[in-house]
């Protein structure tokens, strides 16, 4: 169904410019499209950088933001990407509370997360892996009260 909203995945090579950012994001604002997730870094090329912006959106909205981000004079290249097509990936931190320490490693372990600090009264842990990996841990670590959590948003490369 077209009027289905589902995520789709952008990586975005622009010119590694200033204000190509904002350019961008405020693309996605004027329009009122909703921006997910949004990953920005240079490339192997430092006169490059690679967006990769997850959004949510029918067929026809997703035709209109490739139109919209090609009219723009720093965009060079735009391509979808999906978990047949690329690598996708993202990074979280998780500060749980360190009150059943042996339980919270076991699941690190189990997802092979690492754990990046430990005080008294907690335990950070990360981990990098496909969206339904993070959601999974993160939905483990639920219950041993997690005290702050922070993710990076999908980053992708296309396969091949």
């Amino acid at each position: 169904f077209s009027f289905m909203k589902r995520l789709h995945v952008l990586t975005v090579l622009v010119e590694n410019n200033a204000g190509v950012l904002s350019r961008v994001a405020g693309l996605f604002a004027r329009r009122a499209y909703n921006i997910d997730s949004l990953s920005v870094g240079e490339t192997e090329d430092p006169s490059k950088s690679r967006m990769t912006i997850a959004t949510h959106a029918d067929d026809a909205t997703l035709a209109q933001i490739k139109h919209q981000l090609a009219k723009l004079t720093e965009v060079l290249e735009i391509a979808e990407l999906n978990k047949e097509n690329a690598a996708l990936r993202e990074h979280v931190l998780i500060k749980v509370a360190a009150r059943e320490r042996s339980a919270v490693m076991e699941i690190c372990d189990i997802f092979r997360a690492r754990i990046v600090d430990i005080s008294r009264e907690t335990l950070t842990a990360e981990l990098t892996g496909g969206p339904s990996k993070i959601n999974a841990f993160i939905d483990q670590l639920e219950q041993h009260e997690i005290k702050d959590l922070v993710r990076t948003g999908l980053t992708g490369l296309p396969r091949g």
